[in-house]
Formats: C-alpha cells, structure tokens, sequence
C-alpha cells in the first residue's frame, strides 16, 4: 500500500529507504520493457522509483503519462523529475499541474543540463528559471509537494569548489527542499565529506546517496565524464581487466555496488537510490545481497 505521509516526511522518519530511478523510453517497445522493470522493482516493495524528465514535447508528454500511470496503476511512489531546461514560468507551472492532476505529489526540482550539451554556458529560457533553487520555491506555491533536488559528491560539473555545493545545497533545503539525491559516485568517502560539509552550512534534511551498478566499462566511464563523477582509477582498471568478458563486468559491478550499499548504511545513510538504466537485474542482486527484506512504501 502506498505510504499516506509524504516522501520527506517518511526520509526525515529515520527508516531506511530504498529506490530506483527510470527514464521514459522512446519507444513502444522501451515502453514495456520499463513496464516489465516496474513490476519487478515493484515486487521489492520499494520506497519510491523516480522518473527522468525530457524537456519538451513528446518526451516530456511521454514522462507525464508515465509517472501517473505508476501513481495510478502500481503499489510504488513516482517521483518526477522537473528541470528548468527549454520551458517559461508560466510552462513548468503547467507541467506541474499536470502531476498534480495525475496524483503525483513529489517532485524533485533540477535546473537540468545546458539545452546546447554538457561543457557548454548554461543560458535560461527566456522567461524562464536559472536555478533548482528558484524551481523549488515555483513547485511550493503551486500545491503541497514533497520537494527534493539534487546532490554531488564529487561536485556539480560548473561549481568552483565543493564548499560551494553544499552551500546552495543548504539553500535548496531554505527555499522548500525536503530530501535530496545525490549523482551516482564511488567513493563512500565522497558522499559522507558532502553530508559533513552540508551539515556545517545548516542543511539537514535527508541526503540519499545515488549508485549505478557498472554494467558497461565504456558506457560507465562516458557517464563519469559527463557527470564530473570520479571513476578511481585503481577501480577503473579492475573493470578494464574484465572489459572484454560482460559477464564478469556486470557480476563486478554487482559486488563493487553491493559493498559501497552496505558501507553506506553502515555510516547512516538514510537509504539507498539506484540508477537502473531501465534494467533491473543488477539493482535487484544487489538488494537481495545486502539480505533487505521488504521495506516502507
């Protein structure tokens, strides 16, 4: 059943929580391929699933109807992503209604990529929003939804320093956030000196961290790069060795995620996102090493 207090609210409970992004596919046939995900992510009984936002057209047409029919068809929490990528105030206002209108009530607010590619100036929409921090307080005068955003632990991409991170993190939590998702990472280290740092400018809501099980050297490193997320190079090789036998990477990837999960909750994190890619069989095994029973949801 379906958890009546808000998802902050249920963060913030202390309980540990355990999640799985998704991103709406292109396809009809990506379409039941996430559905048929859905359903085994459901099984575990998670706390929530969130789900990637396509700014613009029928991408984004696609993320809306999606995210409702999980609110509407399935036992599971959605969590929609919002960015401020390619649309007005008075646009994302709109987008924001049709979640409420679907029964979605928990947001997470992202100001999102440069719509011209990573390592190029971001540049607002024209009568649009320039930072997550500037969505957040949008979303909490328009309704009551549980706000989350976004953290990084080995730092936001345009940031000067990591100082700065937790700043607008604490900022984020000022203007109406409520809990937050980190981009994925491997170094535990990374994740726990964010949490200290947050803590010391006053942020204190919930900071779940983020963890891609590799599945793909290459497309893990492409990722890395993207995202200024740390691949340690010492890890990086043990993958490169295995590289040309998939099997051994994905069952790699299992364990490495696998440890850094239980080291995570070993130092208190309050629970456990995982970026499926659409692809639940590593995410599961992962769950089910870490021994994890059913949870709240």
């Amino acid at each position: 059943m379906r958890a009546t207090a808000s998802l902050g609210q249920i963060l913030a409970s202390g309980e540990r929580s355990f999640s799985f992004e998704l991103f709406p596919p292109k396809t009809d046939e990506g379409e039941r391929l996430l559905w048929q995900t859905v359903r085994e992510i459901e099984a575990l009984k998670p706390t929530f699933v969130s789900v990637t936002y396509g700014a613009g057209g029928s991408t984004r047409d696609r993320t809306v109807r999606l995210t409702g029919e999980i609110a509407h068809e399935t036992t599971v929490t959605p969590v929609a992503h919002l960015t401020c990528v390619g649309a007005s105030r008075d646009e994302l206002a709109h987008v924001v209604g049709q979640y409420a209108a679907e029964g979605v009530t928990t947001l997470l607010a992202l100001r999102g990529d440069p719509p011209t590619g990573l390592n190029t100036p971001w540049q607002p929409h024209p009568g649009g929003l320039d930072q997550a921090v500037q969505l957040v307080e949008l979303i909490r005068t328009l309704g009551s939804f549980s706000v989350g955003v976004a953290a990084f632990p080995d730092g936001h991409p345009e940031s000067p320093d990591l100082d700065h991170d937790a700043r607008v993190l604490a900022l984020k939590q000022q203007a109406g956030a409520e809990f937050a998702i980190t981009q994925f990472f491997f170094r535990v280290e990374a994740y726990e000196a964010l949490v200290e740092r947050a803590l010391a400018h006053g942020c204190t809501m919930p900071i779940v961290p983020g963890i891609m099980p590799v599945t793909n050297v290459a497309q893990i490193e492409r990722f890395a790069a993207l995202s200024g997320a740390a691949f340690p190079p010492a890890l990086a090789e043990r993958f490169r060795a295995i590289a040309d036998d998939p099997d051994a990477v994905v069952r790699l990837g299992i364990d490495v995620a696998a440890e850094m999960s239980q080291r995570l909750l070993d130092i208190g994190a309050p629970g456990l996102h995982y970026y499926t890619l659409n692809r639940s069989h590593s995410t599961i095994e992962v769950y089910q090493a870490l021994g994890l029973g059913a949870t709240t949801g």
